[in-house]
């Protein structure tokens, strides 16, 4: 199935709970897995067992975390997508990629291209050089019913001043961003549930000028849920207008260790299919 056909697949009766995959140094120490190259890799070798067992819909694995540290990092990363898009989970590349013309293209052939190394189903992209700059990537993405989800509204206290500003024409930077790729996904009709934008649970819509009442088959990305202070069984509330939602967890499922990981995982999906 493309990724947009995953979406709307599991997010028909209730959002759908996309696990983050963030090996944060405490993370890896709950994992009993050293902050370096071979506790990395140990660390894949044990989230794939544990991920087997839950069988998630969507992981969403945080490059950064991988890339610190240096090629070991990244061969773990390089596994990591393997076994899951193996066990049949969809992944999502938090990559946060921008930039423009070959450069972009060299990312979108990085994360979107069939076969590559770190070959995902859906990659998490910026777009502060502009929409259009990110055209290498939506049509990549288009061409091998891959997904992309788009930085709109994000929850850090440093986002609101530029996110929240007006343009000329009175609509804010996020919600600019929102309404310029619903225009892409009407030209692109293959897009509708596969191409998308994050924002964060706990943002404020109204302050940041984000509406997304005209919006239903939109997919949104939503992190901050858990650890991060949003409740999954408040998610429907949080966008009340989405069919397609992708709530996003990572330390509240992953950062206890190895023990109660199902258990976690089983009460996080208890709560999101309670809102």
């Amino acid at each position: 199935m493309s990724f947009g056909e995953q979406v709307v697949s599991a997010t028909s009766l209730a959002p759908a709970l996309c696990v983050g995959l963030d090996p944060h140094p405490e993370v890896l120490q709950a994992w009993r897995c050293s902050d370096d190259g071979p506790g990395i890799a140990e660390w894949v070798g044990l989230i794939v067992e544990g991920l087997a067992q839950v069988k998630p819909r969507f992981v969403k694995p945080q490059a950064a975390f991988f890339e610190r540290l240096g090629l070991p990092g990244m061969t773990a990363l390089a596994r990591l997508l393997g076994e899951c898009r193996g066990l049949g989970i969809c992944v999502i590349g938090d990559a946060k990629r921008g930039d423009i013309g070959s450069t972009m293209s060299g990312y979108a052939e990085a994360w979107l291209r069939p076969g590559a190394d770190f070959e995902v189903d859906a990659l998490t992209l910026v777009p502060y050089q502009g929409l259009g700059a990110l055209m290498p990537a939506l049509e990549l993405s288009l061409s091998h019913g891959k997904g992309i989800f788009v930085l709109a509204a994000t929850s850090n206290a440093e986002a609101w001043q530029l996110q929240s500003a007006q343009r000329s024409d009175g609509v804010s930077v996020a919600g600019g961003v929102i309404e310029e790729l619903s225009r892409f996904r009407e030209d692109n009709p293959g897009s509708l549930t596969s191409h998308g934008v994050v924002i964060g649970a706990t943002v404020d819509h109204g302050q940041l000028g984000v509406d997304l009442t005209n919006q239903p088959a939109m997919p949104i990305l939503a992190p901050g849920y858990g650890a991060q202070g949003a409740k999954l069984n408040e998610s429907r509330d949080h966008f009340p207008h989405s069919h397609h939602l992708l709530a996003a967890s990572a330390r509240g499922i992953i950062g206890g260790g190895p023990e109660g990981f199902p258990s976690r995982y089983e009460l996080a999906m208890t709560q999101l299919q309670s809102a």
